[in-house]
Parts: C-alpha cells; sequence; structure tokens
C-alpha cells in the first residue's frame, strides 16, 4: 500500500503527566481511508469485496424497514450527486455528468422507477442486499485476531436504520483469502437508501499503528481527578495552553485520549452514554472493540491536531469545497455524526459480535 498517513506527535507526552496511564495504554491502527479506486483485493472501506462468486450476497431480512422510506434515492445516484459536488469550483460553470455516468443515472433511474411501480414490497421482496463497509487484509492490519486459518474481515451494513437504536445493522464476516476463487463481479444493490451517510464513498487505506489512550469517562473518579491537578501537568513540564487552565481534562480529551477516525482496536468514543460494557452472548466474555466506524477523521478547532502530517494544510484551509471536506473522506454519517463501534468476543471472534453507536 502506497499511501502514508502520520499521526503528528501528541503536544504533551501523557504518561510524563500521569504515569499511572502507561497502564491504560492499547494498541491501535488508525486507516485513514482517503478517496480512491481500491480493487476486491486492496483493504478497503466501501470498496468491492473479495466474495466468492458462489457464496449468496447477504440481505437484511427486516421488512418493516423497506416500506415508503420517503428518501428514493439509489447508491448509484447518491456517488453520482458526489461526483457531481466534487467537481463544483466558485465562478466556474455548473459541472456535468460525463456520458458514463449520465448511463449509470438512467439505468438506476430506471430500476427505481420500476421497483416503485411494484408498489410496497411484500414478505417474499423484503430481503435488502446489504453494503460494503470494510475490507481489511491481515497483511495490511495485523492488529486484527481472526478465527483458524483466515486473514480477511469483511464488514457490512443495511443502509437503513433499525430500531430500536436507529442504527444499521451490520454482518461480520471471517475468510481466508486464498481459498476465493472466482470473485462476485457485481454484488446486488439496495434500490434505495435511507440517507447518503450510509453509502460509503470507496476508499484506499493508510493504516498506521498508533498507541491509544482511554477517553476521560473510562478512566474512573481517582484519574480524573489527578488529571485535572494543573500542578501536575506544571510539575511534568507540559506545556498546556492558557485556554486551558481551568479544566485541564478538555486539553486531554481534545489532544490526547482516544485517537478519532476510522481504527482497529484501541479505545472507544463515549458521549451518547457513560462507558457501557458488551458481552458475548455465548460466554458471557467483556466485549472488546475491533473497528470504530467514524463520521470524522478528525474534529474542527483545535482538533485537527488529530489530522496527518500529509493532510495538515488541509485541515487548517479556511474553506472547502463542496463535497470535499477533508476530514470526511468516506462521506459516511452513523446517525448525528457519531462513531459506530463493532465489538467482539476476545474468547473467540466467531461468536456473534454486537455494535454501538457513540
Amino acid at each position: 500500500m502506497s499511501l502514508i498517513r502520520t499521526t503528528l506527535p501528541r503536544p504533551v507526552e501523557v504518561t510524563a503527566v500521569l504515569p499511572e496511564l502507561a497502564a491504560w495504554a492499547r494498541p491501535a491502527m488508525r486507516l485513514h481511508p482517503r478517496p480512491g479506486s481500491p480493487s476486491a483485493r486492496d483493504s478497503s472501506v466501501g470498496g468491492p469485496l473479495l466474495w466468492p462468486a458462489a457464496e449468496p450476497w447477504p440481505h437484511c431480512e427486516d421488512a418493516r424497514l423497506h416500506v415508503d422510506s420517503g428518501f428514493r434515492r439509489s447508491p448509484t445516484e447518491v456517488r453520482l450527486r458526489r461526483a457531481l459536488a466534487s467537481r463544483w469550483r466558485p465562478g466556474a460553470p455548473a459541472p456535468t455528468l460525463t456520458p458514463e455516468e449520465e448511463a449509470l443515472q438512467e439505468r438506476s433511474a430506471a430500476l427505481l422507477a420500476e421497483r416503485l411501480e411494484a408498489g410496497p414490497p411484500g414478505p417474499a421482496e423484503c430481503p435488502v442486499p446489504m453494503l460494503p463497509v470494510a475490507q481489511l487484509f491481515l497483511r495490511d492490519v495485523p492488529l486484527l485476531r481472526p478465527p483458524g486459518q483466515a486473514d480477511l474481515l469483511q464488514i457490512l451494513w443495511c443502509p437503513y436504520e433499525h430500531e430500536p437504536a436507529y442504527k444499521p445493522s451490520t454482518a461480520l464476516f471471517w475468510r481466508s483469502a486464498a481459498e476465493v476463487g472466482d470473485i462476485l463481479a457485481t454484488p446486488p444493490e439496495p434500490y434505495e437508501a435511507d440517507y447518503p451517510g450510509y453509502v460509503p464513498e470507496p476508499c484506499v487505506l493508510a493504516p498506521e499503528a498508533i498507541t491509544d489512550y482511554p477517553n476521560l469517562l473510562d478512566l474512573g473518579p481517582e484519574l480524573q481527578l489527578v488529571l485535572g491537578d494543573r500542578s501536575r501537568w506544571q510539575a511534568a513540564g507540559a506545556d498546556v495552553d492558557s485556554s486551558y487552565a481551568e479544566d485541564p481534562h478538555e486539553f486531554y480529551m481534545t489532544h490526547l485520549g482516544q485517537a478519532p477516525g476510522w481504527k482497529v482496536g484501541g479505545w472507544p468514543p463515549w458521549g451518547r452514554t457513560d462507558p457501557n460494557p458488551r458481552y458475548c452472548a455465548v460466554c458471557e466474555a467483556q466485549m472488546i472493540p475491533l473497528l470504530t466506524i467514524a463520521s470524522w477523521e478528525w474534529g474542527g478547532g483545535e482538533g485537527h491536531s488529530w489530522a496527518p502530517r500529509e493532510d495538515q494544510a488541509a485541515a487548517l484551509a479556511d474553506s472547502h469545497y463542496a463535497g470535499q471536506d477533508p476530514s470526511q473522506p468516506t462521506k459516511v454519517e452513523v446517525g448525528s455524526t457519531d462513531n459506530m463501534q463493532i465489538y467482539v468476543c476476545p474468547t473467540s471472534p466467531e461468536h456473534p459480535h454486537t455494535d454501538l453507536v457513540q
């Protein structure tokens, strides 16, 4: 993989201020997805999957979701609108579709019209093809812990929100890449999506190993109290900006704890709820974070310190063209620009996974 992204050194060495946090460090890999044209044999977000031609494609079976969503836009139409938006420039003529894109648009519109003319789906018609979210090869992301001889993780989701948590349902597959013969050339796609944020844009990856530290809420009262003691930071010689003088916690949360963006392993984000452990439905072991599906790669304001070295100029730019915000390369928006955390059982990755939006 030729794409390289490098997280800048943190403005303060965490364990110099709070040596107790050394025991809380976790390995993680920031995936750094960036728009591209991945193949089925590449690690990717939203790209084609190395899916066996003889294996059925995953479908969502929940018929309640697929009656009159009110959106009426196919994944193809979502991607075409993004392509147009990405070509817009101030003062320039309105961009147009290429002949190939126009053909795609006409085909997509015909399929959608045919489906809508048929009326609401009946019980036999309800399965909806799921969309690829991520494909990760062990060679690129060695932090994965696959079962048996597997060396490939594939994650898909249904582009409709499911009650009661109002999030896409997810499907997770481990497989051995060497055992895949003929590849499914044209996977089925849903005729519409709940909204554009559930249609990932194809991205190549630049995996980077980092050390991740926990969200403030994971630390507990005693460590939070120590972390909020400004004299502790001063004693360590930490040059904390004066704007954080009254609240070192905020400095920790903005610059040090829990790396943002798409990542494997590490610590989960919290915000919608306090820390909420997940337990395996089979063996009751406490589950561990596998993958963070993020709406943003870094935050605004001082949160741009998490933008990789190679993206700092773009992150600091005063404005971005429509559809070109570098902090949202995948165009994924989970919930209200939240994160989806995929959890797996540490005892057996083959036990059912779970997910949580934060």
